[in-house]
């Protein structure tokens, strides 16, 4: 999977389209990620004692990891990722529009 944990994505498709947000998991068996403020589910919790209340809270859900685009750091655009480039030793991600190197 060419995204990470913390990178910068904008959602292309659902019903979050246009949101952008920071992936805090990523799921590689399922191809999901986890991206904070996009696909908002509602979760019924019953109480547990004094630690958790009752009620209905809202978290967020795993989208397909085909449904987000990384967002350039450089150029602040959704791109696609290049082919991974030695750059001192390491295999490090490239920008297909503006050709610089992902962090």
């Amino acid at each position: 999977m060419k995204i990470k944990k913390d990178d910068n994505v904008l959602v292309i498709a659902g019903k979050d389209r246009g949101k952008t947000g920071k992936v805090r998991l990523v799921y590689t068996a399922k191809n999901r990620v986890l991206v904070d403020g996009v696909n908002m589910a509602k979760k019924h919790s019953k109480a547990r004692g004094q630690v958790k209340q009752a009620g209905i809270i809202e978290r967020e859900a795993p989208i397909e990891a085909s449904n987000v685009m990384l967002l350039c750091s450089k150029c602040n655009k959704p791109s696609r990722l290049g082919d991974r480039r030695l750059a001192d030793g390491k295999k490090v991600r490239v920008c297909k529009s503006c050709g610089e190197v992902i962090d």
